[in-house]
């Protein structure tokens, strides 16, 4: 039988600091974006507020579900045995996924730009329509 030594690493350290950190980035991120998204997303569906929030609710659980994975699926850490390297590989991590973070926050701000602009445009072509008739 093989015999495991286990030797003393900061690994769980590392984890037990990164996880609050990431879930709690990407929940506030989370709220500051969907609050104020809900103006965009009431343009978007034509002032029809209860489909705008029903649909900005959904695209909220989407985020979470996406960068609370992403967070997960990079979690790993390899042997820290220091703190000066538990420091830096966590700080790593952090950095890494607040860049991440930061992209999926401008590519959602991006897409209630565009949907806001496209129902502008087919709220001025009608409006436009209605007046030649």
């Amino acid at each position: 039988m093989a015999t495991t030594i286990l030797t003393e690493t900061y690994n769980f350290s590392a984890y037990m600091i990164y996880l609050p950190i990431v879930i709690t980035l990407t929940v506030l991120v989370s709220q500051f974006l969907f609050k104020n998204s809900k103006t965009f997303m009431i343009d978007i569906f034509h002032q029809e507020k209860e489909i705008a929030m029903a649909t900005n609710s959904l695209f909220k659980i989407g985020f979470y579900l996406l960068n609370i994975g992403f967070a997960l699926c990079i979690i790993e850490f390899f042997q820290i045995e220091s703190i000066e390297r538990l420091v830096v590989a966590v700080s790593k991590k952090i950095g890494g996924f607040s860049i991440y973070l930061g992209i999926m926050m401008l590519l959602n701000l991006l897409l209630f730009l565009k949907g806001r602009k496209h129902a502008l445009r087919k709220e001025n072509n009608q409006t436009t329509d209605f007046e030649r008739n």
